[in-house]
């Protein structure tokens, strides 16, 4: 987003002032009024506003505009493209302009990140670091919104550099294919002298620029009823907004208004971009049709505020009043540290809150931020900004500005060190609990038995729990969320004529550990029928990141085909989900569920079915709540929060003769709380699916219960 702040202004006059100094002072102040919604936003609304859009559409403004001023103003019409568009100076300018303000508050995040964050987070918020100053965080985030195990990203203090992300790329982009394009109408001007007249120069590059946007609109609005959350990510989807910006710069239409028509489209337009962030959900809606609000509404405010839409004979006076006002000099002055506040708001908000434990601030919090944002934006501009840009010529001096830039770059290599020593860790992190000794860590059996619970340090620790998931995703026998395949895993003892079917998503897999087990040991086979976020359904669709999960009604219907055609002796799966919505409290039975169980009854098969366990919904993940040195006893959940007083499946036992239902919430729960440590045990290894240790310590109350159930031993 933010690069649009430090791009070459545009070729066109002043539009507050009428001047032909080339630059113009009231996009400077549409900067400040995007950035302030953004900031705005961000802080108490929890919104997209739209500003991130209004700066694409600049960015791309400035920056063709500032290609073709360098190529058809400064540059006789006999000279090639290719040798106008040298991309190194340009890139070395954008380098030099955007890289030391962002290292300077990457630095500050890796510090923050030690500080304030549990070392849970600190592997993955290290490749964050990475990401974003190598300019792929956006795709880093599309990608981590695919996976399962991490899809909790909103909390990243890098996340909102996606767009800064984008726009480098963008940029780079743009200078490959600039350069390209030189060098094939450079070829072609020998034979075609035509090639070399700007006009046809100007009809190339708006063409090419015009078949990349339509392609990259078209993606956008395919993709938004696909794969919303990458597509918010996607440079391919954003392309067309700063594209948008670009080709008018390219094509800027000359059609001369009144200046009451100037005015009202200017008033619409700036309306528009102020209120859209409380009318469009942008982070469900943007890059897709509804983007064409903030973007079209900041085109007609450089189109009306240029000399294209002014009469010839119009006098500085007849300048659009909404231009003029854009101009004033509080709001220029906000626009020239648009970049660094940008950068550092959404940072000092994250880190606040997890200082604080809080989910949102108040008033005087938010006004708080703000103040020291907008304090730390104008020093970073002023001291760090100015400076490097102005080169030698810095009225700091030269002396300040290399001792600026070898503090930067020492404190970029250290913290540097750190995020690779911090991933380094993380991907080293193992867990090895298999044999711990259950005089030491009794896990379940300390509520179920009243086993006495030992002082030591609980395991896994929570710094590497976040891998102590099921046998069968480290197998890979559990379809993913894109994959339609029927993925059949076996285990326990695979030789064995007698097989228990397991059947679902995530919340019935880790049960695998305790199946696993006891087949080896009794002689049954256990088969594996699971989809990531997919418990056997019928009718309703799953809702997941903010989109309709169609695949797994698809996969269960061929699933439940499949369970007809194999046969198992028993199927064992899930009996209840918590309550959704605002306001939701404890578990119930789906009606799916139901219909489900229906059809296992009435095609004659056996059913054991386990209640879902509590799921600790808070502002930190139980691991990470103990990573902070808390107490287990508060980084877990109530138990009358995530359960029902009695489990709901007992009400529709009746009903299916067939089945057999388990709770295992004693196990993980006393009498009004369940939390995150049991028996020298983690419960969960984020906030709702079980560890896979705690999940053996409940193999002797599993094998007690399918004794009495299946009647095999």
């Amino acid at each position: 987003m933010s690069t649009a702040v430090t791009t070459p202004a545009t070729p066109n006059e002043d539009a507050a002032t009428g001047n032909t100094s080339g630059y113009r002072l009231d996009l400077d102040g549409l900067r400040g009024i995007a950035i302030a919604l953004v900031a705005i936003f961000h802080v108490w609304f929890g919104r997209v506003s739209g500003g991130v859009d209004v700066f694409l559409t600049l960015s791309g403004y400035f920056f063709v505009a500032s290609l073709l001023k360098h190529v058809l103003a400064t540059q006789p019409a006999s000279t090639s493209w290719s040798a106008a568009v040298n991309p190194w100076p340009r890139f070395w300018r954008l380098v030099r302009r955007l890289l030391p303000a962002l290292l300077v508050v990457l630095v500050f995040i890796t510090a923050m990140i030690a500080l304030v964050m549990p070392k849970t987070r600190w592997g993955p918020l290290g490749s964050e670091v990475q990401a974003s100053a190598l300019y792929y965080q956006n795709w880093h985030l599309a990608f981590d919104s695919q996976d399962y195990q991490a899809a909790d990203s909103a909390n990243s203090p890098m996340q909102h550099l996606w767009s800064m992300s984008m726009q480098g790329q963008f940029f780079v982009l743009t200078l490959v294919c600039a350069l390209t394009l030189g060098g094939v109408l450079r070829a072609l001007s020998r034979r075609i002298p035509a090639l070399t007249n700007p006009a046809v120069v100007r009809g190339v590059v708006g063409t090419a620029l015009l078949a990349v946007a339509v392609v990259s609109f078209a993606w956008a609005n395919y993709r938004h009823g696909v794969n919303q959350p990458f597509n918010y990510y996607d440079t391919v989807a954003r392309l067309w907004e700063p594209l948008a910006g670009g080709l008018l710069a390219v094509w800027m239409p000359r059609v001369a208004l009144p200046a009451w028509v100037r005015n009202s489209l200017g008033v619409v337009a700036l309306a528009l971009i102020v209120t859209c962030g409380w009318w469009i959900a942008g982070v469900t809606e943007y890059p897709g049709a509804m983007a064409l609000v903030p973007v079209g509404a900041t085109l007609i405010l450089i189109w009306t505020g240029s000399a294209a839409t002014r009469p010839l004979s119009s006098s500085n006076v007849d300048a659009p009043s909404v231009s003029s006002a854009l101009a004033h000099p509080r709001l220029v002055w906000l626009g020239s540290i648009a970049y660094a506040l940008y950068l550092w708001h959404w940072p000092l908000l994250i880190f606040y809150l997890s200082w604080r434990y809080q989910d949102d601030v108040n008033w005087l919090e938010g006004t708080a931020i703000l103040v020291v944002s907008v304090v730390l934006a104008w020093a970073t501009t002023r001291f760090i900004e100015a400076p490097i840009r102005a080169g030698e010529s810095t009225v700091l001096g030269p002396r300040y500005r290399r001792s600026l830039l070898a503090l930067i770059l020492i404190t970029t290599v250290v913290a540097g060190s750190t995020v690779v020593i911090w991933q380094r860790n993380a991907a080293n992190a193992t867990v090895n609990t298999e044999n711990l000794d259950p005089r030491l860590y009794p896990g379940a059996r300390a509520f179920l038995n009243g086993a006495p619970v030992p002082k030591v340090d609980p395991q896994p620790s929570p710094e590497v729990v976040d891998k102590d998931w099921p046998i069968t995703s480290y197998d890979s026998v559990i379809s993913g969320w894109k994959d339609p395949s029927i993925k059949v895993g076996v285990y326990g003892d695979k030789n064995s004529t007698r097989t228990v079917a397991l059947v679902g998503g995530s919340h019935a897999e880790y049960w695998i550990t305790a199946l696993d087990d006891i087949g080896k040991r009794r002689g049954f086979k256990v088969t594996t029928y699971l989809k990531v976020g997919c418990a056997l359904t019928t009718s309703h669709v799953f809702i997941w990141f903010g989109q309709k999960y169609y695949q797994c009604n698809d996969w269960s219907k061929r699933v439940m085909d499949r369970l007809a055609v194999d046969k198992p002796d028993v199927v064992f799966t899930n009996s209840t989900r918590p309550e959704e919505g605002p306001g939701a409290r404890g578990d119930y039975v789906p009606q799916d569920y139901t219909d489900i169980f229906g059809q296992f009854r009435d095609r004659g098969q056996r059913v054991v079915a386990v209640r879902d366990n509590p799921w600790a919904h808070g502002k930190l993940k139980p691991p990470e709540c103990l990573a902070e040195g808390r107490k287990p006893q508060v980084c877990g959940v109530s138990r009358d929060l995530a359960l029902a007083p009695t489990d709901p499946a007992a009400a529709i036992a009746p009903q299916f003769p067939n089945m057999n239902f388990l709770d295992y919430s004693d196990a993980m729960c006393g009498p009004t709380y369940c939390p995150a440590v049991v028996g020298n045990i983690l419960v969960w290894h984020d906030y709702h699916h079980l560890s896979a240790t705690f999940v053996r310590s409940l193999i002797p109350a599993v094998e007690a219960d399918l004794a009495k159930t299946l009647h095999w031993w």
